[in-house]
């Protein structure tokens, strides 16, 4: 695997000029079978030019198939397909009626001629581009499972922590002596919440209804052991369609630092304001909490902090590449976050 993921990534002209060389020693190959066979052999020299020509059609497929053809722009391809068989083709019959001495060639004989020969270098060429960009499809798809696993034992560890749990069982047992009504629905909200920090971490995306279930009720436990103190401000879109996914564990990141790091203020009122919102093609996420400078120096993420700033981003660099926003600001003593990421489906 890592050897032709290094063949597939590495040097770029490295990869050309192997290519080239390889593509050389097949023509002039060819053109030695011919001699052996009794056939009319081509001087070096034509056939270098030969070579060249059809390097050039070789490379005119590759740009052809990466400009337009992986993006699905099928008339854009077309016309261009056309087009550039015209400016390869012209060089071509320039070289033919003055550097080969024949003055009378026509342009549209020598197209007429040549167009099998750059119709199969352009299909070689859209071909070995569409090799390579599927294979490095596979090798990404590779890295990422690869790098999930790594990061569910991290998952599991960093949500509901035993200091959280331990906490949460205090505050049922409290709430079974007075209100012992409440606890079954409770039972049922923890039971949901420990299956999917279980199982929806082993997937590279879960539907986005799960994990938004998944917040709720930890924002409802942590409603318990806040009490009083709390006032807590939540607008979450309901999202009943299944195609709509993300990535699971990571809003609740942000969610679950707005909590602690609001806790640990001396502000007789915690403010905490969360917003989970579907924005045309991207999900949008707002947090605002109360903070204390003095007692967050280091921003919202420090060592203790869930996953950890490093360990999120890494996540949303390597499951979303460009296709997310995260904005981090202070104003009034409030914290804010602000992430986009664009819906998998």
């Amino acid at each position: 695997m890592k050897t032709v993921q290094h063949l597939i990534g590495g040097s770029r002209l490295k990869l050309h000029i192997v290519f080239g060389i390889m593509l050389l020693a097949l023509l002039l190959a060819g053109n030695y079978f011919l001699y052996v066979l009794h056939f009319r052999f081509d001087s070096f020299g034509l056939a270098l030019l030969r070579y060249l020509f059809f390097f050039a059609c070789v490379y005119t497929g590759r740009w052809l198939c990466m400009r337009w053809y992986l993006h699905n722009k099928w008339l854009l391809f077309i016309f261009y397909t056309c087009l550039s068989a015209i400016i390869v083709e012209v060089p071509w019959w320039l070289i033919v009626k003055y550097a080969l001495n024949h003055p009378y060639a026509g342009f549209l004989e020598v197209l007429l001629d040549t167009l099998p020969f750059y119709l199969i270098g352009l299909v070689l060429g859209i071909l070995l581009k569409l090799i390579r960009v599927s294979i490095q499809k596979e090798l990404q798809d590779a890295h990422i499972k690869a790098e999930q696993k790594e990061s569910e034992f991290g998952l599991l560890q960093s949500q509901l922590s035993p200091h959280f749990l331990f906490n949460v069982l205090n505050n049922l047992y409290g709430i079974s002596i007075a209100e012992h009504e409440r606890i079954p629905p409770l039972l049922l909200k923890l039971s949901e919440l420990l299956r999917y920090s279980v199982y929806g971490a082993k997937k590279t995306f879960v539907p986005l209804r799960e994990e938004l279930d998944y917040i709720k009720n930890y924002i409802e436990f942590e409603k318990i052991r806040i009490s009083d103190r709390l006032n807590l401000s939540m607008e979450i879109d309901m999202v009943d369609n299944p195609e709509i996914k993300i990535a699971p564990l990571i809003l609740i990141v942000f969610i679950e630092n707005a909590f602690k790091h609001s806790k640990n203020t001396f502000n007789k009122e915690i403010d905490i304001d969360i917003s989970i919102k579907i924005s045309g093609n991207f999900i949008c996420l707002r947090v605002s909490n109360s903070y204390d400078k003095e007692q967050n120096k280091n921003g919202i993420f420090d060592e203790n902090s869930g996953l950890g700033l490093d360990n999120t981003l890494k996540r949303l660099g390597l499951l979303y590449g460009d296709d997310y926003e995260l904005k981090q600001d202070t104003e009034n003593e409030l914290y804010h976050v602000s992430l986009r990421l664009k819906i998998k489906k």
